[in-house]
């Protein structure tokens, strides 16, 4: 939304979206900062900034030492309250961990938001990617396998927008180079029901994702698979991988509530 449209909109609420313009400034990169960063992060000025904070702070979403401001645990209740209404997630976890146990691979489930992804499950393995992923975590929607899953099931419309909002950058040598390259691929993931992304996001890294639907056929979630290239072939991901996955994708839609 536009400075102007949410001018007009009587429905607006400007102050919260500045709050939450607030909290979301904060990150592992910055974990704790004083007035003055923040207001600087956010472009307000030292007495809006102060007020969000202290209101933050009183109502324990926030804390302070007199310098520095932080937040607090509190704060994922608001991303809980999102992942407890998703009608999979609960349902998921399990089947996840099944898919892990069988495959010795993270396995991870995500949704579309904007122009990315965002994890809302994860099951991860002893081994690290140089990636670190976990709840919350966001991508590139155009490189991931789980994100072309997802662009693969919306309506036309919705990837018609999507096409006219996304810029391409070359994450890697083997990222998709252009929108052509972009839109077949896409449509390769949704004629074949499924996507396997071989370095684009990443050098080494690859995964594997099939959707997850409800009894309408709309794509929800995507699940993925993810391992490294030195260790798993593309032809091992198809032939191994791609068969576990599409069960624990089926056997989630199946018990996804109505």
């Amino acid at each position: 939304m536009t400075t102007v449209q949410a001018s007009e909109d009587k429905d607006y609420v400007q102050s919260l979206v500045r709050g939450l313009e607030v909290i979301r400034t904060f990150s592992r990169y910055k974990p704790r900062m004083t007035l003055t960063e923040v207001a600087q992060q956010t472009g307000m000025t030292r007495a809006a900034a102060r007020r969000f904070l202290l209101t933050l702070v009183r109502e324990e979403y926030a804390e302070t030492d007199g310098k520095y401001f932080a937040l607090r645990p509190k704060v994922l209740d608001l991303g809980f309250a999102y992942l407890s209404s998703l009608p999979m997630w609960e349902v998921a976890q399990p089947i996840m961990r099944d898919v892990v146990n069988a495959l010795q691979e993270s396995c991870s489930l995500a949704v579309l938001d904007g122009l990315d992804i965002v994890y809302v499950a994860r099951v991860p393995t002893e081994r690290v990617m140089t990636i670190g992923l976990s709840i919350g975590s966001r991508l590139p929607a155009y490189c991931s396998s789980m994100g072309r899953t997802l662009l693969a099931g919306l309506p036309p419309a919705e990837l018609a927008a999507y096409y006219d909002r996304v810029r391409i950058e070359r994450r890697t040598e083997r990222t998709v180079a252009n929108m052509v390259a972009l839109k077949d691929a896409i449509e390769t993931s949704r004629r074949q029901g499924w996507t396997l992304v071989d370095q684009e996001l990443e050098m080494g890294l690859r995964s594997i994702a099939a959707p997850v639907k409800n009894r309408r056929s709309e794509v929800l979630a995507a699940l993925n698979v993810s391992t490294h290239e030195g260790r798993t072939s593309i032809e091992t991901m198809k032939t191994r991988f791609l068969p576990v996955l599409l069960d624990a994708a089926q056997r989630i839609s199946a018990a996804v509530p109505q």
